[in-house]
């Protein structure tokens, strides 16, 4: 035995076998080396950058001054102009009928989207709602600019007796669709909260402080806001 191994050519002896496992081994770590890496962040958006905030009621800030709602608390946190498109009562579909002005005379980098909430109070078609919203994330982008989602919570007597309000599952198939970043926990967990919220549907003041934190730091995640800033 011993003398057919001696008798084997050396480089053989040591590819034999070899060449396919490390082959694969190599293939291994790659794979390990891109998905530790992640997607590539997005570049910080400067002071002074236009910003859109497309929704209904709870990005227009019933209950609460203007000034006292999230986009404007976000502006002074980031130094962007952040415009408040946030109209009571719009459904998505009314929301991307007036999207094309609001892109035209604003022209901005971002735009963050809270819309569906009156979809589902008003039973609309579910697959409606998603159409809506795969067509102002087109619009989006023609324009130019980078899109958002943020969910909405889905309406439930259960989750607000419990105070566990959850987000509709249609905004994680819908950004994974189309590859937008989903901020998708920020307005159920604040609306959760009775000491959070102005009435059953909206935050008070307190809440929209706290939503502007949220978004400061997930945006800050996706690399929109750099990392010296501080919320």
């Amino acid at each position: 035995m011993s003398t057919d191994l001696l008798s084997f050519p050396p480089d053989r002896r040591h590819r034999s076998g070899t060449g396919p496992a490390l082959q694969l081994l190599l293939s291994i770590i790659a794979i390990v080396l891109l998905a530790a890496c992640g997607k590539p962040k997005e570049e910080a958006i400067p002071a002074g950058s236009h910003v859109l905030a497309l929704g209904d009621s709870l990005t227009e800030g019933a209950g609460v001054a203007p000034q006292e709602a999230w986009p404007s608390l976000l502006a002074s946190k980031t130094g962007w102009v952040v415009i408040n498109g946030g109209v009571s009562g719009d459904t998505s579909g009314a929301a991307l009928q007036r999207l094309p002005a609001l892109l035209d005379q604003h022209q901005p980098v971002l735009v963050l989207v809270t819309l569906g909430g009156n979809d589902m109070l008003r039973r609309l078609p579910q697959q409606e709602t998603i159409a809506n919203l795969e067509r102002i994330v087109a619009l989006v982008r023609a324009h130019g600019a980078k899109p958002v989602l943020l969910a909405t919570p889905n309406p439930s007597l259960m989750g607000a007796v419990f105070q566990h309000l959850t987000a509709a599952d249609f905004y994680q198939q819908l950004a994974d669709a189309q590859q937008v970043p989903l901020l998708k926990d920020e307005m159920a967990g604040v609306l959760s909260d009775p000491q959070l919220k102005v009435d059953q549907l909206h935050p008070n003041a307190a809440g929209h402080v706290l939503l502007a934190e949220k978004i400061f730091k997930d945006l800050q995640s996706l690399g929109y806001i750099g990392q010296d800033r501080k919320s």
